[in-house]
């Protein structure tokens, strides 16, 4: 893999298309993640006014302070990019508390961490909208094309998706070539989504790396009768989440209504 090469390549891509429609720049969404980290890191490049958003909601202070670390450590480096906090704790509490109250439950947890990701973008577009930008989204190509891992119209509502086609081995590759801060390398993932330290791999049942050996085994027509004992569940972990997941991935169905009925 040549990452000076991609980067060459994504960077002059996210020009080309900005230039294309218009626009003065980025607005990112900065979690303390590798992928939002890579991602803003790309735009920077471009010279495009790039805006890093912070949008702390209960969030994890660790998660916080590497949020933090990244932006200053950009700021230092492109003087095309800024940064803004938007503190969303309060309007997500203001929105639970408005909601029918239900009894807790993995899957009121669940709703919950979508909302969060979705008031998210809500505050991206705003600020998009204020700047005439694009948002740029965080998305690697295991979480938006292999198993789905992440919020439809949350995380998943961007205009632009820089790192989609990179797996998650490729995107820690591009971070290293990106001087991305040490302490965001290191870091487990996580969405960050239920104000605690989670991982991706808590929730998912596996890692990047094995994620991406059955993305690969899956393209090339392997089934779970040909892999026995942790490869054969990491398969079935990622063919389920794959298959239930295909509405997010897959185009919104129209219903087309015939020439005669119209």
């Amino acid at each position: 893999m040549n990452s000076e090469k991609i980067v060459e390549h994504i960077v002059s891509w996210l020009k080309d298309y900005a230039e294309n429609t218009g626009v003065k720049g980025f607005v990112v969404g900065i979690s303390g993640g590798i992928d939002s980290a890579v991602t803003s890191s790309l735009c920077a490049l471009t010279g495009f006014n790039t805006l890093c958003v912070e949008m702390p909601i209960h969030q994890e202070q660790s998660q916080v302070n590497r949020a933090k670390e990244h932006i200053e450590n950009l700021k230092s480096r492109f003087s095309n990019v800024s940064s803004i906090e938007a503190d969303l704790t309060e309007t997500f509490e203001t929105f639970k508390n408005a909601m029918p109250t239900a009894e807790s439950s993995p899957i009121l947890d669940l709703t919950l961490a979508n909302t969060r990701a979705r008031i998210r973008m809500t505050t991206l577009y705003y600020f998009a909208g204020m700047h005439s930008s694009l948002v740029a989204g965080t998305g690697n190509k295991v979480e938006d094309f292999g198993v789905g891992f992440y919020t439809k119209y949350g995380d998943g509502g961007v205009d632009v998706s820089p790192i989609a086609d990179l797996m998650k081995s490729e995107v820690f590759a591009l971070a290293n070539v990106l001087n991305v801060p040490i302490s965001i390398q290191n870091a487990k993932p996580t969405d960050g989504l239920f104000g605690d330290d989670r991982t991706d791999e808590d929730q998912i049942g596996a890692t990047y790396d094995e994620l991406e050996w059955a993305m690969k085994a899956d393209e090339n027509g392997k089934t779970l009768e040909d892999f026995e004992g942790r490869k054969k569940e990491v398969f079935r972990i990622f063919k389920n989440r794959n298959r239930a997941n295909k509405h997010k991935m897959n185009p919104i169905p129209v219903c087309m209504i015939p020439e005669e009925y119209k």
